[in-house]
């Protein structure tokens, strides 16, 4: 049925005039209810002195427009002074004040809808605006001004886009985005309530004046129960939270995660944690949700507090105690203790908390909970990522993990850890373990992957290494693991041939290199799986004749299976043989100059490129590299003859010896016990870079050519004045009067081992009655004997930097 034209112009009417409320109405209701829907618990200065006797309840969202205009009203009369009929422009409390425009619905990009300018009035409480300037203006508009209020700076972007230069001010629920067409002006304005916010007392919520009336009366149980009992915002809810528990700036916009998750402000994600807190006790499995929790906390570490807090409400005096939604709210604050340290108030409060859940409920799940807790609060430093669903499992039943390093020559190792536990701890026990307390040199965790391989500091948490670890392994094939091995060789001509140490010292000649292989295809970059007898010698870095390369792959094959036989398992050639070698005997011809071009010939080669010829030259490039595939596949077949002709020579030769033999070939290599890295050292500024090894040793630091056997220079440690890190990927080296600059992507594991090394000095010079601190490798290595010869140059006290 249609509607009669004079309903139709009602609606009109209404219509338009809920449009043009959106212009002035809007204005007017900020007026009358700037603050929020909830309880204003919030708006109270540090020096107000309430008293704590009156019940501050959850706070919840009203629903009736009287009890909301009630609350508005109470707010703005504390908060806001009424002005008078008089003049705008004589206001005494005035500070700054002038025609802005302000952000209509549409915004300023939308051309049909201007901004409307408004009298603006900054005072020491707030930002009013009104219609005009004259006397008898109606206020239209007033934003409270507090401590967690914020402005944003102009910027160049929005000017771009708008010619326009904004000013943003945040309050308790709405902001203000104001534009001038002046940049001065914004600047001015800006700086002003800046002012104005620095200048008011910090805001308090009643959680945080009820926490120091906690610690006040944490000697008289009757004080406390009196306050839990009269305050239920401190105990368990299961209605929604409207408001955080602790105060956060407004509309923050500067809280955002370093990673690819965004997040909006920090009081609504405060409100979000808390709805999550609540699905916990319904969830079937909770780890996810609790990792979630846990990642937000760590991309936002203003949130600590707040969670820590929340979940201390929620865990006291629950509905059910001990029931499943309890021990889960009990759960993640056992994996917050373990990830995070809250600050030194809610610390307090915390185990005020604890220690009360111990007195009300002994021998109970919380009382087990609180005490596992506790103790973890007192070692936790903090962590790099959160836990994996795995620690979190483990975390929930409070037992330990179990780690599994793997030893080159060794079994593999189980050792049990829990989330504080450090790569130094567990380097110390596996060196006790092993029997290798003794030992002069220095061994270190080695983080070992498809890509790469790396030593783990000493004070790096293995929780999150394996969390790391855990993440790469879903990616990689095979996983990635963990490793024992040798950090830095101080001693190799006494390492008793029967001990554990020299079945470390071969699987891992001459301490394997940190860099990537040199060698496409080759080493452990390659093939992870391989033991690390050959990661130096099969990636090219032990230069040497192809006879005595053969002869190690002779004797590793001896070491492996014994005498020569066709019945055992055969390792693949570049298992054995380093494939720079074997790509070293093809020598390919010099191609033949191409013949001079005929003129045309460019624009025919480019009009044909895309069709037959283009073709057939990418058929040409097949054939070549087939052929080239071949020959490789000839000159391997010829490599590995060689290698089985001197295998079959060493008939007789049992595992020690042949072990033996490898090391003492690999030995007479001066660079034999250096780490070598993969450096580019800039001559001169204009002149273009080298590529080196700069090889780490425990006397010296030497300078090799790719390839070739004997050092381009050596610098004793008593020629090093300083070195370090210029940047990122720029080590510096300072020998005497030159400065050496090295490229590289390893600067901090150049600077870690020299520093290892520079401390075992200081712990070599006698007399030394005890370990010195910092005497051992990066996760912990035993400390070199004092009696041993003194070295052979020492640098002056105090001259390194690291």
């Amino acid at each position: 049925m249609p509607f009669p034209g004079g309903l139709w112009w009602l609606l009109c009417c209404r219509q338009g005039f809920t449009l043009l409320r959106r212009d002035y109405g809007e204005a007017d209701r900020e007026a009358d209810g700037e603050a929020e829907e909830e309880a204003s618990f919030e708006l109270r200065a540090q020096g107000d002195q309430g008293s704590l006797e009156v019940s501050l309840s959850q706070p919840t969202r009203t629903s009736s427009g009287s009890e909301r205009s009630l609350l508005v009203s109470e707010e703005m009369r504390s908060l806001i002074v009424e002005k008078g009929p008089g003049p705008v422009e004589d206001d005494p409390e005035a500070l700054v004040k002038g025609w802005l425009q302000r952000e209509v619905r549409g915004g300023v990009k939308t051309p049909w809808i201007r901004p409307r300018k408004y009298w603006f009035v900054l005072t020491p409480d707030s930002l009013d605006y009104y219609s005009s300037n004259e006397r008898g203006a109606k206020r239209l508009g007033s934003l409270v001004l507090t401590s967690l209020c914020s402005v944003l700076w102009p910027d160049k972007q929005t000017y771009k886009e708008t010619g326009y230069w904004s000013v943003t001010v945040f309050g308790r629920k709405h902001c203000y985005r104001l534009y001038t067409e002046r940049l001065n002006e914004a600047v001015h304005w800006v700086c002003a309530v800046q002012k104005v916010i620095d200048s008011k007392a910090p805001v308090q919520t009643p959680t945080q004046l009820l926490m120091r009336d906690v610690e006040e009366h944490g000697g008289s149980p009757e004080a406390l129960e009196q306050i839990y009992r009269c305050n239920p915002i401190l105990r368990y809810t299961g209605s929604p939270l409207y408001a955080p528990l602790l105060p956060f700036p407004y509309g923050s916009p500067d809280q955002r995660a370093p990673g690819a998750r965004s997040y909006t402000t920090l009081r609504d994600e405060a409100v979000k944690l808390f709805n999550s807190l609540q699905q916990l006790e319904s969830e079937r499995d909770p780890a996810p949700l609790i990792q979630g929790i846990l990642q937000t906390c760590l991309d936002l570490p203003p949130l600590v507090d707040e969670v820590y807090c929340q979940l201390v409400k929620q865990t006291t005096e629950p509905p059910a105690p001990g029931g499943q939604g309890d021990l889960r709210y009990w759960q993640l604050l056992t994996c917050m203790s373990c990830t995070f340290l809250p600050s030194a108030p809610v610390l307090r409060f915390l185990r005020s908390h604890l220690d009360r859940t111990e007195s009300r409920c002994p021998a109970s799940e919380m009382a087990k909970y609180a005490g596992f807790i506790r103790a973890a609060l007192g070692k936790t430093k903090g962590r790099e990522c959160v836990p994996s669903l795995d620690e979190i499992l483990v975390l929930t039943r409070r037992q330990e993990m179990v780690c599994t390093v793997h030893c080159p020559g060794a079994a593999a190792c189980r050792v049990a850890i829990s989330s504080h536990t450090t790569a130094a701890e567990v380097a110390r026990e596996l060196v006790s373990r092993l029997g290798l307390s003794q030992s002069p040199n220095l061994f270190a965790l080695y983080e070992q992957s498809r890509l790469r391989e790396q030593p783990v500091g000493s004070a790096t948490l293995l929780a999150d290494v394996l969390t790391s670890l855990a993440g790469e392994e879903r990616e990689q094939d095979p996983p990635c693991r963990l490793c024992f091995k040798h950090y830095g060789f101080l001693d190799t001509e006494n390492v008793p041939r029967d001990s554990l140490e020299f079945a470390l010292l071969f699987e891992q000649v001459g301490a394997a290199s940190l860099s990537p292989s040199p060698w496409p295809g080759a080493g452990a970059a390659a093939h992870p799986s391989l033991p690390q007898a050959h990661e130096m010698v099969l990636r090219g870095q032990v230069p040497t004749s192809e006879e005595t390369l053969q002869t190690l792959a002779a004797l590793r094959l001896q070491s492996l299976n014994s005498d020569f036989s066709t019945h055992v398992p055969f390792p693949r050639l570049e298992e054995l043989f380093p494939a720079g070698a074997l790509r070293a005997r093809l020598r390919a011809p010099r191609p033949a100059a191409p013949p001079a071009r005929r003129p045309g010939a460019r624009l025919r080669a480019g009009l044909l490129a895309g069709g037959l010829w283009g073709q057939a030259l990418a058929k040409q490039r097949a054939e070549r590299d087939q052929r080239l595939r071949g020959r490789l596949r000839e000159e391997g077949a010829a490599v590995m003859a060689g290698i089985l002709e001197k295998w079959k020579l060493l008939q007789g030769m049992g595992r020690p010896e042949a072990m033996a033999a490898y090391v003492a070939l690999v030995r007479e290599w001066p660079g034999f016990g250096s780490t070598l890295f993969d450096v580019e050292l800039h001559v001169s500024p204009l002149g273009a870079a080298q590529r080196l090894w700069l090889g780490v040793g425990a006397k010296a630091v030497s300078l090799y050519k790719p390839g070739e056997p004997e050092p381009l220079d050596s610098f004793c440690y008593g020629r090093i004045s300083s070195f370090g890190a210029s940047d990122s990927s720029t080590f510096r080296l300072s020998v005497e009067d030159r400065d050496l600059l090295f490229e590289t992507s390893q600067v901090e594991e150049i600077a870690q081992l020299l520093s290892t090394y520079l401390a075992t000095l200081g712990a070599r010079r006698p007399p030394q009655t005890e370990e010195p601190a910092g005497s051992r490798g990066p996760a912990g290595s035993p400390a070199p004997d004092p009696a041993a010869e003194p070295w052979p140059c020492r640098p002056p006290p105090g001259a390194f930097l690291s």
